[in-house]
C-alpha cells in the first residue's frame, strides 16, 4: 500500500537505483504518472517529460479499450477482442483518428511548444502511477521507440500479473514494486488516489 503518488514514485525510485536502472529522459503518463515521475527523474537524475495515449473505445462501452494510440500515432489494437467483438476497420480508423487528436493535443498541453520528442538513441524510462489493461501503457511504449529510444523501460508501482507479463514484451526491462494476484483496479493501493488536475500535473515539470 502506498501513501499517495510521491511515496510511490520514491519507492520506485530506490528500487530502479537497486536494480542498477539509468535514464537518458524520464517520460511520465499525464495525469497521475507525473507526481510518481517527479521523484523517479530527480533520483535518476534525467530530464522529465511527458508521453500520452487514449484508449480506443468499443463502440457499445467507450470503458472497454480495445487498443490505445500514443500522442505520436503509435497504435496497439487488442486484434483478439476486436475479432470477438465484431468491430468493423472503419470504425477502428475513425476512434483511433478521435482519440489520437486527443492525446496529441493533451501533449502539446503539457509540453508548452517544445518541439517533438527527439528519443535517437536514449533510454527512457517511462513511469505512470499504476497499470490495469496495459492498453494506454503498450501506446507509450511504443511512441517512445518510434520517437527512437534505444531502450524502454517500464516504472509503474503496481499492476496484476497478467498486464504486467504482457508489458514484458513491449518494453526492454519491466519494473514494478507490487503484482498482487488479487487486483481490482489501481486505487486500491493507495491511501490517497485522489484526481490530478492538469494544473498540478503540469507543476512537477517545473523542477526540471
Amino acid at each position: 500500500m502506498f501513501a499517495d503518488r510521491t511515496d510511490a514514485g520514491r519507492r520506485l525510485a530506490d528500487l530502479l537505483v537497486d536494480r542498477g536502472v539509468t535514464a537518458d529522459i524520464v517520460l511520465a503518463v499525464p495525469r497521475g504518472g507525473l507526481p510518481v515521475a517527479r521523484p523517479v527523474a530527480d533520483r535518476l537524475d534525467a530530464p522529465l517529460d511527458v508521453i500520452a495515449a487514449k484508449k480506443l473505445g468499443s463502440p457499445w462501452n467507450p470503458e472497454l479499450a480495445v487498443g490505445a494510440v500514443a500522442s505520436d500515432g503509435a497504435v496497439w489494437v487488442n486484434a483478439d477482442l476486436v475479432e470477438d467483438l465484431g468491430i468493423s476497420e472503419a470504425y477502428l480508423d475513425e476512434e483511433t483518428g478521435r482519440q489520437h487528436a486527443v492525446a496529441a493535443e493533451k501533449t502539446e498541453t503539457y509540453r508548452e511548444g517544445k518541439p517533438p520528442l527527439d528519443l535517437d538513441g536514449l533510454t527512457a524510462v517511462v513511469v505512470d502511477d499504476g497499470v490495469a489493461t496495459g492498453a494506454t501503457t503498450i501506446a507509450c511504449i511504443r511512441g517512445a521507440r518510434e520517437a527512437g529510444a534505444e531502450r524502454v523501460v517500464l516504472a509503474v508501482p503496481v499492476g496484476p500479473p497478467d498486464t504486467v507479463e504482457r508489458l514484458r514484451a513491449e518494453a526492454d526491462e519491466v519494473v514494478c514494486l507490487l503484482i498482487p494476484p488479487q487486483f481490482h483496479a489501481v486505487g486500491q493501493f493507495y491511501e490517497s488516489f485522489t484526481q490530478v488536475s492538469d494544473e498540478e500535473a503540469m507543476s512537477y515539470l517545473d523542477g526540471n
